[in-house]
């Protein structure tokens, strides 16, 4: 394969490598709800449109649960869209795309093989002599920072020198584009921030053979800090709700109030799911596309999956600075991901403890009692929300009071959830329920005879 326009000045921006149209993925139910008839398949990626430009980094940024993985394996080929058309090179895309080099979060290495080894197994499958696949792999290996480590193990090598060698493993075939799956979320901070920064110096001094990258990240740091324009994902279903042109390049380090600015947007924009997203950007910015509405709420809320001792944590740390923070500042502060902090600042506003305002975390009237109280008086606050706010929690509290002996048993509740749910969302939407309740003393749950019991129905 001939080098990259990119090296030689040629490319186009306009030139779209990969298209996708109006792409949906939907997944069969299985298990106890197949087998009841009737029910339709799981929607996890809704009419995502995507076109990938030659010359271009593309971030794919949304929470957990919005198809972004799912979007980037359909481009790749490895997944079939169940409807909608995927464009490479212009012609449609049936089986893995030949185009498409792909780099995961897990590192993947054979144990057994050197780094020079597990580099040359990427050429296994080209025509290519002995000395040519050598010749390649060293390039390779060299390009990426392994020199002097060819005849190591992998057990031998830090995390981020194993992952190096999986960099290497990629570039060696000379793809036309470069998918990155959360390539850095296994590594340790200083680690994550070095390869990014070498990945960066390499693809601006157009020395990798690739036209285009395409990485898919849950870390908003990263994707305003690497990316010439960010895809942002809303879930349930998955679908693209925006996408942004990304910072000139001289704006995009940390220390600049513009990359402070962009990464607030895309709080707000994740923080805000059931809000039209070009709503929420500011008049000089000009999206690069918005997409659908946002999807008609649910009959029962989702509930985030977090515990209740980190709601209180985020809470009462927000009281401390005031009862209004930033969230760009409490992620830092608290050093989580936006997966890891959008589910608690989620469960904040559905018990009606916070608000999110102009990419701040707010304290409501509710929020800031529950932060100052006693663990009696924090119970009982936590008690009035989740009664007056939570729906799920509402309605086991009315069945139990209506029930002749106030108990039900789980199945009841179950097949509910599973009207709304797939069969493992309603499992867990439960469970989490089951902990938000117990806590607030609505209600106990047996767990050895799955019971729910009303044990004071008259104060409930």
């Amino acid at each position: 394969m001939a080098l990259d326009d990119r090296q030689n000045g040629n490319v186009k921006t306009s030139d779209v490598l990969l298209e996708a149209r109006a792409v949906c993925k939907t997944y069969e139910v299985e298990g106890k709800q197949a087998r009841k008839g009737n029910t339709p398949p799981v929607l996890v990626l809704d009419q995502a449109q995507v076109e990938i430009r030659a010359g271009e980094f593309v971030a794919l940024l949304g929470p957990s649960g919005s198809g972004k993985s799912t979007l980037l394996r359909i481009l790749a080929g490895l997944l079939e869209p169940t409807s909608g058309q995927v464009l490479s090179m212009g012609e449609p895309l049936h089986g893995p795309n030949p185009h498409v080099a792909i780099v995961f979060q897990s590192f993947a290495l054979f144990p057994w093989l050197t780094v020079l080894q597990n580099v040359e197994l990427g050429l296994e499958a080209q025509d290519l002599t002995r000395t040519q696949r050598l010749k390649r792999s060293l390039a390779a290996i060299d390009m990426i920072g392994l020199d002097g480590f060819e005849d190591a193990y992998p057990k031998e090598l830090s995390g981020g020198m194993r992952q190096r060698v999986g960099f290497a493993r990629v570039l060696v075939v000379e793809p036309e584009l470069l998918f990155m799956d959360e390539p850095f979320s296994a590594l340790d901070v200083l680690t994550a921030a070095n390869l990014r920064k070498e990945l960066l110096g390499l693809w601006d001094a157009k020395t990798m053979p690739i036209r285009a990258i395409v990485m898919v990240t849950h870390n908003i740091d990263e994707a305003v800090t690497m990316a010439d324009r960010i895809l942002v994902l809303g879930a349930n279903p998955g679908r693209i709700r925006v996408e942004l042109p990304g910072l000139p390049k001289e704006l995009r380090s940390i220390q600049c109030s513009e990359h402070t600015e962009r990464v607030d947007l895309i709080y707000r924009i994740m923080t805000s799911p059931q809000v039209d997203a070009a709503t929420l950007l500011p008049g000089r910015l000009t999206p690069v596309k918005t997409g659908p509405p946002p999807a008609p709420p649910r009959a029962f809320q989702a509930l985030p999956h977090v515990s209740i001792g980190d709601v209180t944590g985020l809470v009462e740390l927000v009281h401390t600075h005031g009862g209004r923070d930033d969230l760009y500042r409490i992620g830092r502060h608290l050093h989580l991901e936006v997966d890891d902090l959008l589910p608690l600042i989620e469960a904040a506003e559905l018990l009606g403890l916070a608000t999110i305002e102009e990419g701040d975390m707010v304290l409501t009237e509710a929020g800031q009692h529950f932060a100052a109280a006693g663990v009696l008086e924090e119970k009982k606050v936590f008690r009035e929300q989740a009664l007056s706010s939570i729906s799920i929690l509402r309605q086991v509290v009315h069945d139990l009071q209506a029930a002749s002996t106030h108990t039900l048993p789980e199945k009841h509740f179950l097949e509910m959830l599973e009207q709304h749910f797939s069969e493992e969302e309603a499992q867990a939407q439960l469970h989490t329920a089951i902990n938000w309740g117990r806590y607030a003393e609505l209600f106990t749950f047996q767990d050895d005879r799955e019971i729910f019991r009303l044990d004071e129905p008259e104060e409930s």
